[in-house]
């Protein structure tokens, strides 16, 4: 399997679980890694036979712009649902941070994989 990836995609939203993070929206920043098959892309030089991560990135920002989550947690099982059935992807592997939820420290989040390892 390939790895098509997008790193530091960033999207604001409202994410939070205190009262005053319920009135303004923050970014959230995710990279995601996504296990596919590239080698009819690469033969054919058609962007219909690979996982287009323009797509991907499109539907995702379209997806957290418009959601409100109490939990990075639940925002990235939401997001790698998504991913595994609307692109068929097999697996993917998740890093959703919330930078400035901790003053002293670049980025806090989680990392998730999903799907069959391969």
């Amino acid at each position: 399997m390939d790895i098509v990836y997008i790193e530091g995609l960033q999207v604001e939203t409202v994410i939070g679980i205190y009262d005053w993070e319920r009135e303004i929206r923050q970014v959230v920043c995710l990279d995601v890694q996504m296990a596919t098959d590239i080698q009819a892309a690469a033969a054919s030089e058609d962007i219909d036979s690979t996982l287009n991560y323009k797509t991907v990135s499109d539907r995702l920002i379209s997806f957290i712009e418009t959601s409100e989550f109490l939990l990075v947690e639940t925002m990235a099982e939401e997001i790698a649902q998504i991913v595994l059935s609307e692109f068929g992807v097999r697996w993917l592997k998740l890093k959703l941070g919330k930078p400035g939820a901790v003053p002293t420290a670049r980025d806090v989040g989680v990392i998730i994989e999903r799907g069959e390892r391969f």
